[in-house]
């Protein structure tokens, strides 16, 4: 038997670069098929689940011819057999799945014309839902000679959360960055406030912090049609930070071209105007991204620009949550605001 690391195990079975999960698989694969024997002396890796730092590996013991003739002649010709020839150990630890990936190929290769999920696909092909995303899926595509990108996949990114209150056209939608304000803004719409901050807003949208930007990747394929109308305007109301800055500038960003997404700005004056009376304002955290562009002060007017940087050099901000219910109420008949 030959002893080797645990790092040179999972390379030799391709999963050197594989999430953990999938690493954990594969040994666990090896250990159940005889093929490797952990070293308990060499100790545990400190991870969870623990593997042991090395192993014994076991000397190949059986014909492969059958198993070779099988991946010549019987698989799909989609399926690339070099890796398994060279490595008849790890095919016998994968058999069961390839021949799944060749029996889906062959008989119902034509379910590839229509994009499905990674968890939707995975179940089609192996009757394992996480076989993809957790499991060793990624490393036996691989090995076959195959990637991600053959199995026609589309994301599933994060639900738009959103609440319309109203579906008229053309409209203002306001997204937030953070849950407690669109709980109040909701609430105070509901309860049959008009205007938040002096704008009418038919639609509010939960960001999340950063979750926004993909969530909103696909804003076209799931909002509802009235959210998509050209003649809507999109706001953005975060934290008057680095970090709530960079967010909204990186989504502008990243959507340029589909949609023109501006500050709020009068809920970030009505923020700067009652943190005027904050004795001492919370200090930013540590290591906030402070690569702002400029952008999202364009919107602003010069003395509400040079406050808000002046707050931030000093190393302060105003959460969300400055503004409550009670503010919602008191500013609603405030001058009518261009956004």
């Amino acid at each position: 038997m030959k002893r080797i690391s645990l790092e040179a195990l999972l390379s030799l079975h391709a999963a050197a670069g594989a999430p953990y999960s999938a690493q954990y698989q594969t040994i666990l694969g090896l250990l159940e098929a005889g093929e490797a024997k952990p070293v308990k002396a060499s100790g545990l890796n400190g991870k969870k689940p623990a593997l042991y730092r090395e192993y014994w590996l076991a000397d190949p013991a059986e014909d492969d011819g059958d198993r070779r003739e099988e991946l010549l002649y019987k698989l799909s010709p989609l399926i690339d057999v070099d890796y398994y020839l060279k490595h008849p150990a790890a095919y016998r630890r994968d058999r069961e799945y390839v021949l799944l990936l060749s029996d889906f190929l062959l008989h119902r290769r034509e379910l590839l014309k229509t994009q499905e999920s990674m968890n939707e696909r995975s179940f089609e092909i192996w009757a394992r839902e996480k076989f993809l995303s957790r499991e060793q899926g990624p490393a036996v595509l691989k090995r076959c000679g195959l990637n991600l990108s053959f199995l026609n996949l589309y994301p599933t990114t994060e639900p738009l959360a959103y609440y319309a209150h109203t579906r008229a056209v053309p409209q203002n939608l306001l997204i937030l960055e953070n849950k407690d304000p669109f709980y109040s803004m909701r609430r105070f719409l509901l309860e049959g406030g008009k205007r938040l901050f002096g704008v009418e807003v038919g639609t509010l949208i939960y960001g999340g912090g950063k979750g926004i930007w993909r969530s909103f990747e696909e804003f076209s394929l799931q909002a509802e049609p009235y959210m998509r109308e050209a003649g809507n305007r999109i706001l953005y109301f975060g934290d008057l930070d680095c970090e709530g800055i960079v967010i909204y500038e990186n989504l502008a960003r990243l959507f340029e071209g589909q949609w023109e997404i501006r500050p709020f700005a009068p809920a970030y004056e009505a923020m700067l105007s009652k943190g005027r009376a904050v004795p001492a304002l919370p200090l930013m955290k540590e290591g906030q991204n402070r690569k702002m562009s400029g952008r999202f002060f364009s919107f602003f007017s010069e003395e509400t620009r040079k406050e808000a940087q002046a707050l931030l050099s000093g190393g302060r901000y105003i959460p969300q949550e400055i503004l409550n219910s009670s503010d919602l109420k008191s500013l609603e008949g405030m001058a009518d605001h261009a956004v």
